[in-house]
């Protein structure tokens, strides 16, 4: 099959090229960066263009004959103000998704998976109400398409995952908010990797949005102290209670870790309830036994120290 992978270069993205190589698959990948490091161990191997699906660039090139195309493109971080355009990570997305739908049409192609996130019995935060209307946009645009909503995702690359990690070694006291209360059941890469391969067979999953989440429920204090638990570090929890300071502790958050502070921001926003699966779940349907949550953190933090030095380890 002739597919076309978005977001090549991220977390997601770059732990599904492989196996979709190794599957025998004819793959194609659309990217803004074609001289990114994290595709020189894919170069020969997959067909790649230079694009951007905000602007529109390159879109019809790269869907040209695709049969199947993954969307994992997210915007989160701060970007440079252009006069008479909305620059905010929401607008980006829209225009992002219209431009790439319209060119899906143009180039017949019938089927779109994207990956979103999970959508909270709630008030949504900008970013989920983002996925949630790309996602709406991309199966309006494509009926046949399929959309996950996943949770965390836990993984050596991923952005929230890496983040929490950061925090937990350089902070001596591990001071949680009022948002450490809220549940939410975090999901091993590995497993969001199988869930997108499986959508690759259209069958029951057409048309629908499926949630995607791991086995394990907990509150983001647990999740904060299994990850410290793993680490193999002495790091005291302190809950604080009625306290969020969602601005001020983004920013403090993103020094220490030293990550995008309008990335940590929109992430923090959405920790206001729980954020737990509504809808259908994606392992079932799709006939998948899904890892724990303690061993998907030791496999995430055992790949991350192939490549970086962890405290603690």
């Amino acid at each position: 099959m002739r597919i076309l992978i978005t977001g090549i270069t991220g977390a997601i993205g770059g732990a599904l090229a492989p196996e979709l190589l190794r599957d025998g698959h004819e793959l194609h990948a659309l990217t803004r960066n074609a001289r990114s490091h994290s595709l020189a161990q894919l170069s020969g191997r997959i067909h790649i263009h230079t694009g951007d699906t905000v602007s529109g660039a390159g879109l019809d090139r790269a869907l040209e004959g695709v049969e199947l195309a993954y969307y994992l493109i997210h915007s989160m971080e701060s970007v440079r103000a252009t006069a008479g355009q909305d620059q905010s990570f929401p607008a980006r997305e829209r225009r992002g998704a219209e431009n790439f739908a319209a060119a899906a049409i143009r180039a017949g192609v019938q089927r779109v998976v994207y990956l979103g996130g999970l959508i909270p019995d709630g008030p949504l935060s900008d970013h989920l109400a983002s996925r949630l209307a790309v996602e709406r946009m991309l199966l309006e645009a494509l009926p046949e398409s399929t959309a996950l909503r996943a949770s965390i995702v836990i993984g050596p690359r991923s952005r929230s995952f890496r983040l929490l990690v950061r925090l937990v070694e350089r902070m001596p006291v591990l001071l949680i908010p009022d948002w450490g209360r809220y549940r939410t059941m975090p999901v091993d890469q590995r497993d969001v990797v199988k869930a997108l391969r499986a959508c690759l067979q259209p069958s029951a999953i057409a048309g629908r949005s499926l949630d995607l989440v791991g086995p394990d429920q907990v509150t983001y204090r647990e999740l904060i102290e299994r990850i410290r638990d793993q680490l193999l570090l002495d790091r005291p929890a302190v809950s604080l209670p009625g306290l969020t300071l969602t601005a001020i502790a983004s920013r403090l958050s993103a020094a220490i870790a030293a990550e995008d502070a309008t990335l940590v921001e929109a992430l923090m926003q959405g920790l206001t309830t729980d954020l737990l699966p509504r809808q259908e779940l994606a392992t079932h349907v799709l006939g998948l036994r899904p890892h724990s949550l303690d061993a998907a953190i030791e496999r995430a933090l055992r790949d991350w120290e192939l490549t970086e030095p962890l405290g603690g380890r």
